[in-house]
């Protein structure tokens, strides 16, 4: 029996954007109303399976907050893909991706990315889907962002489960590709 390969990804983003609640929805199968702020960083594992075999994703949640920046650096170092989070219904959480994205590259700096609007489900009803170009404007910007830095772009509902699955699909390929090109082995 062949081992199954073990990837670390971060999940990073301002507080209260949802990454533990989609960390937890993917691996727990479950969402809860209200939750106690990551203090510095927390983690879960969970088996993806990709084409080419299964995979064992270690998924750390990085705290949002700045007091756990030195925390954080450390944390970083490692892993094979990470995913930024905003909430879509709050326009400074994804102005500040940018700086999320330099803070892991600085201990990173091969590192590939997936941007995550979270929180598609609280956007006004009756808009069309995030997937189309009429999409809300918070869509808009964050799928432009993605484009801007090579990064795939996910649309995301920790509430509904909205493309959680494929979320962490993508962190895992990007992850494998990353350790197949034998990036970070410097």
């Amino acid at each position: 029996m062949s081992s199954i390969p073990v990837f670390k990804v971060v999940i990073a983003g301002d507080g209260a954007v949802g990454k533990t609640s989609l960390i937890r929805r993917f691996c727990e199968g479950k969402f809860e109303e209200s939750r106690v702020s990551t203090i510095g960083v927390d983690f879960q594992t969970q088996r993806v399976h990709l084409p080419g075999g299964t995979v064992k994703l270690s998924i750390w949640d990085m705290a949002g907050q700045d007091r756990f920046h030195d925390i954080r650096q450390g944390f970083y170092r490692g892993s094979r893909s990470a995913a930024l989070v905003y909430d879509a219904t709050a326009p400074v959480t994804l102005q500040n991706l940018p700086r999320w994205r330099e803070e892991i590259l600085a201990a990173v700096p091969d590192l590939r990315f997936v941007v995550v609007a979270n929180k598609v489900d609280l956007l006004t009803q009756g808009m069309p889907s995030p997937s189309t170009s009429q999409a809300p404007p918070s869509i808009r910007a964050g799928r432009t962002f993605a484009a801007s830095i090579g990064a795939g772009f996910v649309p995301t509902s920790a509430l509904s489960g909205t493309n959680v699955p494929q979320l962490f699909e993508q962190m895992a390929k990007l992850a494998q590709a990353h350790t197949q090109a034998g990036s970070g082995a410097r």
